[in-house]
């Protein structure tokens, strides 16, 4: 496994996100297009692809939301390559990297639907959180925190 930083003009994390948005369209259904609105990837400056024999097969980002905090975003695992630990790879890069800017903590929202992603984020040492932001009220919404 290889861990590229980046941004959000790598043409292989645009791919994978290509990717991850097929997979929340199908998996949000009617709720997609709400969400979609806060996933854009323009100008992210700290993204993650991970590798595998050369392959892009993960991604993540972190964007700030305040002085102390970054948002992670954009967390996905190709479906054949999930269950062997990149997207905590990913994740833990993403956190290093967080530190390093100077930031205390991490933030994420992800679907209630999405229960792979909500068992990766527990394992990982997230608490769950009150919906922040543009999610507040959002009933599909479960958000997470972690004080680095």
């Amino acid at each position: 496994m290889q861990i590229l930083r980046t941004t959000s003009e790598n043409s292989d994390f645009q791919n994978l996100v290509k990717k991850l948005d097929a997979y929340l369209a199908f998996m949000d259904g009617d709720d997609h297009a709400f969400y979609d609105q806060y996933n854009k990837i323009d100008l992210l400056k700290n993204c993650i692809v991970v590798f595998e024999n050369e392959k892009p097969v993960g991604c993540g980002a972190i964007k700030p939301i305040n002085e102390n905090t970054m948002e992670v975003k954009r967390m996905f695992t190709l479906p054949e390559f999930r269950g062997k630990g990149l997207a905590a790879s990913v994740l833990k890069e993403l956190e290093i990297w967080t530190k390093e800017l100077g930031y205390e903590k991490t933030v994420l929202e992800t679907g209630k639907k999405q229960i792979e992603a909500v068992a990766l984020y527990k394992k990982c040492n997230y608490v769950i959180t009150p919906n922040y932001g543009q999610y507040v009220g959002i009933e599909n919404s479960v958000c997470f925190e972690k004080i680095l």
